[in-house]
Order: structure tokens, then C-alpha cells, then sequence
């Protein structure tokens, strides 16, 4: 039997921690050669494109399949992501996820697997810069990695602040306040989580105090992008989930045709002890999230299992 799961369930049966570890597994498939993830690509329509991401990860996980989404600019209803898992051994369709959230988890999760192999280990101070479903995605895999008591946010709108920092309350136990500027934000902080759509820097590197870890999600090609450029510079350790995807942009990411782009490292090594996460407590360490192909079918995986254990439990 195959499980069809909406928003609703992602939203109840995703626990960040467990799949958190599943990326981290994720990571293992990529070093150890049994995860396949070539970059996305795109059906290109005059008014939208449908854009695919496809990876199996045959090792451990035993799963196969693809993501969808669509960049169409309306306000039709029905826009949807679908998440196809299949069981990689035989073929058979194990399920699909319908809904947008399972996308911002997943990339919320790789966010804290980078957290949990390059930030400090004694990190307790979060800074958030943007207040959509990223950033809370983000924070939560955060917190479930590290042991967090204080989270500042801040973003462009005073009234988005208030409720993100409201809603994150209820979910998160640590004290999150709302900053009252960038530097506010970020400069006492020990990890800065950026998920904005700025095309330009949100800090300054100066900003930042050492030992400071980075995740940067938001905008990321060459002449649009949500961090300083000279933030590769100051970084002694800089990791990307998938260096393939980094390179396959139609616009070049911001690091690439730098100084920077030869010390990029995949963050799978880091995660599995084949490279350092940073070499001292002072270091300014820096994960570019570009989107590792297969990982939201793991994810999606992930969620099926645990969706189908409480269903049996609640049945016996």
C-alpha cells in the first residue's frame, strides 16, 4: 500500500531531529558513492517552467525518485509540489507528498546538518535574517542540532519580525527577541541564519565576531546575492551541498570565477569526518545551500515511515 500525504501530515509527522539524521545519512550515500544526484533541470513553457529534481540513494535508504514544482507567476489556485518515492531495489511506488512545506524542510535539515558538522559546538546565540518559511525552517533544524537560548530576527517589515518571533515562541523553547537592525541581529551572534530574497548583502562581514558560523540560503548568483561578497574571503572554511549543482546555474553563483571557488568544499566530507568543519573556535566558517538532488525523496521517505508507525500505533 502506498501513502499519499499532504501539508498537514508533513506538518504533523515531521520531527527536524529525525530528519535531520536522514540528510546526515544522505551525505554518507554521497561519500560512499550509492547516491545519485545529478543537477535539476527545467520543461520550459512560455508562461512557466516545471522544474525537476531527481536522485536515488540505493545504499542505505533504498529509496528512488523525483521532486516537482512550478515557477509560474499567477495566483491560480492548485499550485502544488509533488514528492514521488519508489523503493529503488524493485521499483515499486512507495507514496507521494503533495504540498510546498516538504521542500522548505528538507532544505531546513540540510541547513542543520551544516550547522551541526561547522558551527561551534558551545553555540548558543542565533541570528535570523528573513521571516519566511525558510528562515523557520532553518531555525527549527538549528535548534535541534545545537543548544540554543537566545534567537534574534529581524527582517525588512516591523510587523513581519513580531510574528515570526510569535510564532516560532510556540514552537521553540529559547528566548527570541526582535532586532532592531541588521547589525543588531547579527553581531553577537554565533551562528547567522540567512533566508531572504535580497539581491543584496543583508550584513557586513565586519559585523561579525569570530567563531561565527553562516548558512546562506537566499539569492546566491553573481551580482544578486543575500550575503557580502567579501564573506568568502573572511571564511576560513567555505562547504556547499552539491559543488555539481554550484556549478550548473544559467547565472554563475557568486563565488564561482573567485578566489574563493578552488576552497569550496562538499559539505558530505565535513559531515563524514574526511574534511575539517573549521580548524579553530575562531574561525568564520560559511555553507552555501545550493539543493542536493534526491534528499527531498529521502526526506519524503522519512516522513512516510514515521506517519505509518504512529497510524499502526494509534490502530493497535
Amino acid at each position: 500500500m502506498y501513502s499519499i500525504l499532504t501539508d498537514h501530515d508533513v506538518e504533523s509527522f515531521a520531527s527536524m531531529k529525525r530528519i535531520v539524521n536522514a540528510i546526515e545519512r544522505c551525505f554518507q550515500e554521497q561519500i560512499n558513492g550509492t547516491l545519485v544526484s545529478p543537477p535539476r533541470f527545467r520543461v520550459e513553457a512560455e508562461q512557466g517552467n516545471l522544474v525537476f529534481t531527481a536522485g536515488a540513494a540505493t545504499g542505505l535508504e533504498k529509496v528512488t525518485g523525483f521532486r516537482v514544482y512550478d515557477t509560474y507567476e499567477n495566483d491560480a489556485e492548485g499550485h502544488q509540489q509533488l514528492v514521488c518515492v519508489f523503493d529503488s531495489d524493485t521499483g515499486v511506488f512507495k507514496g507521494v507528498v503533495i504540498g510546498n512545506l516538504i521542500g522548505a524542510i528538507r532544505t531546513g535539515a540540510i541547513g542543520g546538518a551544516a550547522i551541526n558538522a561547522m558551527a561551534r559546538v558551545d553555540a548558543k546565540k542565533i541570528a535570523v535574517m528573513g521571516t519566511g518559511l525558510q528562515a523557520r525552517t532553518q531555525l527549527e533544524a538549528a535548534v535541534a542540532v545545537r543548544n540554543i537560548k537566545s534567537i534574534k530576527v529581524y527582517s525588512r517589515k516591523q510587523e513581519n519580525r513580531e510574528a515570526f518571533a510569535e510564532g516560532m515562541r510556540k514552537k521553540i523553547h529559547a528566548n527570541i527577541a526582535v532586532a532592531t537592525s541588521p547589525r543588531d541581529c547579527i553581531e553577537d551572534a554565533d551562528i547567522v541564519i540567512c533566508a531572504t530574497n535580497s539581491g543584496t548583502p543583508v550584513f557586513e562581514s565586519d559585523w561579525l565576531k569570530p567563531g561565527t558560523h553562516i548558512n546562506t540560503v537566499g539569492p546566491k548568483t553573481k551580482n544578486w546575492h543575500e550575503v557580502p561578497l567579501d564573506l568568502g574571503i573572511k571564511s576560513t572554511i567555505i562547504a556547499t551541498d552539491s559543488i555539481e549543482q554550484l556549478h550548473a546555474y544559467k547565472t554563475p553563483h557568486f563565488l564561482v570565477d573567485t578566489k574563493c571557488e578552488n576552497r569550496i568544499v562538499q559539505l558530505s566530507e565535513i559531515v563524514c569526518g574526511k574534511a575539517s568543519g573549521r580548524m579553530t573556535e575562531t574561525d568564520i566558517t560559511l555553507f552555501c545551500s545550493v539543493g542536493l538532488a534526491g534528499t527531498e525523496v529521502v526526506v519524503a521517505n522519512e516522513i512516510m515511515k514515521i506517519a505509518s508507525r504512529t497510524k499502526k500505533a494509534s490502530d493497535s
